[in-house]
């Protein structure tokens, strides 16, 4: 098994792939070519990398799964991932854009970038961008350059801060669009989900593996979790826990219309540990006590 470097800081990594030395210890920018010097290796490192590239050949890794790559692409890597960049050819420039978490210490995007879910991102979801919306980004690459390399002052980080801010913000809108207009996914994942969920129940597995968790769901349809999510709070308005739970409180109202089902034995086969934990999810989806429930349907 190949070791994977971690790299506490940019300056670090910049040796390990003979980048010239970054213009600041926490924040660095690489430009990339058609013979751009990413060498072969794996790697982990301190910093959030956003990253802009349309490859001609090679392979970027993403915790161990394949980046998507047609069209031009934006991807988005948070501290401690393993990244692996092998052979690449690109056939326009890109960037690379490296920001030290550090480097966002006491600014309001320290705790904000914690919401853009698309840096949990897996499998084939880079962010695909039209000409409009790659203009945008690298009109924003373009304002970050420029502080970059001019001579830093006192209000340098806050500014470059702010254009790493929008390219997140815009960012976000692009993904939207694209769960919209990708429409291989978009209005299907909800049947697949349901579908999973279904199977899931039918199979027993309430009862041998206990209440079924978005991460599971997410292996079966070939998602991330956390991209998962965001489709179905897209087409439904409802998270993946959300509809988990709606699911599970259905068959819980038809097993207790069932005169010789006690709430107890409802909660175990539905996979609860505990009745306590079964009676306030049913309460907070229907307003009321599953004995209450059951008493009203056998009256």
């Amino acid at each position: 098994m190949r070791k994977v470097t971690h790299h506490k800081t940019l300056a670090d990594l910049h040796r390990a792939y003979n980048w010239p030395a970054p213009e600041h210890p926490l924040l660095s920018i690489v430009t990339c070519t058609s013979d751009c010097p990413l060498g072969d290796r794996e790697f982990t490192s301190d910093c959030y990398l956003i990253g802009f590239k349309k490859l001609r050949a090679g392979v970027i890794l993403y915790g161990r799964t394949k980046y998507d790559h047609s069209n031009g692409s934006m991807m988005f890597v948070k501290p401690r991932q393993i990244i692996e960049m092998k052979h690449l050819e690109f056939e326009e420039a890109g960037f690379m854009i490296l920001v030290h978490e550090d480097y966002l210490a006491g600014n309001e995007l320290h705790n904000n970038i914690q919401k853009y879910s698309f840096f949990e991102y897996e499998t084939n979801e880079a962010l695909h961008l039209s000409p409009k919306e790659e203009d945008i980004i690298w009109e924003l690459f373009n304002k970050i350059t420029l502080e970059y390399n001019s001579n830093q002052d006192e209000y340098s980080r806050e500014i470059i801060i702010s254009h790493v801010a929008s390219i997140l913000m815009y960012s976000q809108r692009f993904y939207k669009r694209q769960f919209i207009n990708r429409t291989d996914m978009s209005g299907k994942t909800v049947t697949k989900f349901n579908e999973a969920l279904r199977a899931y129940f039918d199979a027993g597995y309430l009862i041998s593996k206990g209440l079924p968790s978005v991460n599971a769901l997410a292996q079966e349809l070939y998602v991330s979790p956390r991209y998962l999510s965001d489709l179905l709070k897209q087409e439904t308005g409802k998270t993946a826990i959300d509809l988990i739970h709606i699911s599970l409180i259905t068959e819980a109202k038809n097993m207790l219309r069932i005169e010789n089902q006690n709430v107890a034995e409802v909660a175990y086969q539905l996979g609860f540990e505990n009745t306590s934990y079964f009676t306030r999810l049913f309460k907070k989806q229907t307003g009321m006590k599953p004995l209450e429930f059951k008493k009203m349907q056998l009256n």
